[in-house]
């Protein structure tokens, strides 16, 4: 994959990728970072996938301009906490606190990013491994382990060994789009497929899960623009 700037101000990096499955000339916008992707077939020259790139150049910049900014957690910022918008705000004592719509943070405001992702964590792992008990024990099958990433592809897995493993920033979304991965990923203990009968499975667990599966097609990828670097 090579790169190349489309010109004006400011220059578009496009990431410029061949594919051999391709059909036609693609442009896509990764809604996580915001990367520019044009992948032409092989049969295409170069100049003829750029002259694409160019004829689409203020739909391109249209969408870039309306892609929400990445949200750096520090005193005064605002996130999400199950869904739920709080401010982050100095706090008193040792303990990171969550009071209605604020978040505070005690100590050193260089290490609250650091505080606020260690109280998130510890939240998630809280809230899904009782999602994953409740429905495991209404499936009648118990997983092997549970673990915490910050993934960006899946928001969760379930392995042939019954190991769960979800993204921590499900913490961010509403309670019921968490509840919706924990049953998605324990159906898996049962279905490992996502066939009708898997789909089933999610049903009689959940309940209606299409709302909570299109929250995250919708609005999933904006939990990746927040930074706790």
């Amino acid at each position: 994959m090579g790169q190349h700037f489309l010109p004006g101000t400011p220059p578009v990096p496009l990431q410029l990728r061949v594919s051999a499955r391709a059909r036609r000339i693609t442009l896509r916008i990764s809604s996580l970072d915001g990367t520019v992707t044009l992948t032409r077939p092989k049969s295409v020259p170069e100049r003829e996938a750029l002259a694409f790139a160019r004829e689409k150049e203020a739909w391109l910049r249209g969408h870039l301009a309306g892609q929400a900014e990445a949200v750096t957690v520090a005193p005064g910022a605002v996130i999400p906490i199950e869904g739920q918008l709080r401010r982050i705000e100095p706090g008193q004592g040792r303990s990171v606190v969550l009071e209605g719509d604020r978040l505070c943070v005690p100590g050193d405001p260089s290490r609250c990013a650091a505080r606020v992702a260690g109280f998130l964590k510890a939240r998630a792992r809280a809230r899904l491994a009782a999602a994953s008990d409740r429905y495991a024990a209404a499936l009648g099958r118990p997983y092997s382990r549970l673990t915490l990433r910050d993934t960006r592809s899946r928001w969760g897995s379930c392995t042939a060994q019954g190991a769960l493993m979800y993204s921590w920033r499900l913490i961010l979304a509403p309670p019921e789009v968490l509840d919706y991965v924990a049953a998605h990923e324990v159906a898996h203990l049962q279905e490992m497929n996502h066939s009708a009968a898997f789909w089933a499975v999610v049903s009689d667990l959940y309940g209606p899960y299409k709302p909570a599966r299109r929250w995250l097609r919708d609005e999933g990828a904006a939990l990746h623009r927040i930074r706790f670097e």
